[in-house]
């Protein structure tokens, strides 16, 4: 499993309850531009519309040598592939108030292109700031471990 792109503000931001690990439907210069890796999730969000789930504001650069196959758009629509029972079960958590659908991992599994995807509560500024603190502990906890050695 080769890992493209990770959205490393998501487990700062939101409690991460459920994962999903989806398929993503895209276009050949978009698969090697994926190959040099060349993504952003930084801005992207899923959203579920019409019984199907969208990835959206996803950054996939346009691929040099495609010419004049290329898309012009690189933050275009993409459509996620899941079952059918899973897009129901997202649908009535993300009705719920303070859920969310958020990609947190592009990879290549074997020559698929998958996204995994969480469905995910947010944070108050109280549950960040105890994210902060016991990363900082975790931090000094492992200093002194290495200078004990």
């Amino acid at each position: 499993m080769k890992v493209i792109a990770v959205n490393r503000s998501a487990s700062f931001e939101y409690f991460i309850e459920e994962r999903y690990e989806a398929g993503i439907v895209l276009e050949g210069s978009e698969v090697k531009s994926l190959r040099g890796g060349k993504a952003s999730l930084g801005e992207c969000f899923c959203e579920v519309r019409g019984g199907e789930v969208i990835v959206k504001n996803m950054h996939i650069a346009l691929y040099d040598k495609s010419g004049a196959f290329s898309t012009k758009d690189s933050r275009r629509d993409r459509k996620l592939l899941l079952h059918r029972r899973e897009i129901h079960k997202i649908v009535g958590r993300v009705n719920e108030k303070g859920y969310t659908l958020v990609p947190l991992k592009l990879y290549f599994k074997d020559a698929l292109v998958k996204m995994e995807i969480a469905l995910c509560r947010g944070k108050h500024t109280y549950d960040k700031k105890q994210t902060l603190k016991a990363r900082d502990e975790k931090r000094d906890a492992d200093r002194a471990v290495k200078e004990f050695r």
